[in-house]
């Protein structure tokens, strides 16, 4: 067993990542003995990722708040505090707060065999996120 005091500062997502204010806390860092990595995701009102995919897939699980979602192709789909979302391997994907309102989520995804366990893409424009 190993305990790790929250010592880490939440930090303001890169805008290479994010649209709008998204801050983030670090719940667990991939290591040697684990390639898990899982952070509590903070979205203001109309703040999102960029589009991504996960080499081995993510699950986001809302622990707050109202947000939005969507899979390449797909509807955009609202998504409330008890909900889970699991998107498959390279699943082109992103997601983010409702216009109105904040949405915190815990993001769960594994690294790939580089150390990296997401590819960034295009930021999610104004035009494809209000298309609801």
């Amino acid at each position: 067993m190993q305990i790790t005091r929250n010592q880490l500062p939440t930090v303001k997502g890169p805008a290479e990542w994010f649209t709008g204010d998204v801050y983030l806390d670090t719940v667990a860092e991939i290591t040697e003995e684990s390639r898990c990595a899982a952070a509590m995701v903070h979205f203001s009102p109309g703040a999102r990722t960029a589009w991504h995919t996960h080499p081995f897939g993510q699950t986001i699980y809302v622990t707050e708040g109202v947000g939005r979602c969507q899979r390449e192709g797909g509807p955009i789909e609202t998504i409330c505090a008890g909900d889970r979302v699991f998107f498959a391997p390279g699943e082109n994907h992103w997601h983010g707060g409702a216009p109105d309102r904040f949405m915190t989520h815990l993001a769960i995804q594994q690294a790939d065999s580089t150390g990296s366990p997401v590819a960034w893409g295009e930021h999610v424009s104004e035009e494809e996120y209000g298309s609801i």
